[in-house]
């Protein structure tokens, strides 16, 4: 790191790097916020934070030299400050992330390969699911079918009854529909 980066990022703050630093302060006096999206975006923005001064650490370890000792410093004090604020914060959030998501960031791999999987499984699972369904409706329908030539006085019944029943629970669905509507 040249000079003017190395004063560039030194000034404006007590961790190194002015910007990171004052950003940082901000997320810590803020008052807490019970909203799960906004305790999601301070730890986005936490790490963040993080990674760009990981990003200037790195920078400043690859190209040591005596002078930049105390830049290192102040960027080690902010890391540790940033990882602190993160720890925090991210004890507000909730969020579940599956083993193998982090097994497959391990293994250097893409965590969408996760999702895509998960997704392809669903799909997979939905149309055996569907057609299950198809066979049970094709065998009703079958079924019907064999019993009306059969017994065409009790289908015939079976089906007044099966419609009878039907509008029932439409009008029921209805009368539910219009007392929602006048309790709004």
């Amino acid at each position: 790191m040249d000079s003017s980066q190395s004063s560039t990022l030194g000034t404006g703050g007590s961790g190194g790097n002015g910007i990171v630093s004052s950003q940082t302060n901000d997320t810590r006096t803020a008052t807490p916020n019970d909203d799960p999206k906004q305790n999601l975006t301070q730890v986005i923005n936490s790490i963040q934070k993080t990674l760009g001064l990981l990003h200037q650490l790195y920078l400043t370890v690859s190209s040591f030299n005596a002078a930049s000792q105390l830049p290192l410093l102040q960027r080690l004090n902010s890391l540790v400050s940033e990882l602190d604020n993160m720890a925090k914060l991210s004890e507000k959030c909730n969020i579940q992330v599956p083993m193998e998501v982090l097994n497959l960031i391990d293994d250097g791999k893409n965590p969408d390969e996760f999702t895509r999987d998960v997704l392809n499984s669903c799909i997979a699972k939905n149309q055996v699911t569907k057609g299950k369904t198809d066979a049970f409706k094709s065998l009703r329908k079958h079924l019907l079918e064999e019993l009306e030539q059969t017994f065409p006085d009790e289908v015939e019944s079976y089906r007044e009854i099966r419609a009878s029943s039907a509008a029932l629970k439409a009008l029921g669905t209805m009368q539910e529909c219009k007392r929602l509507a006048q309790s709004q």
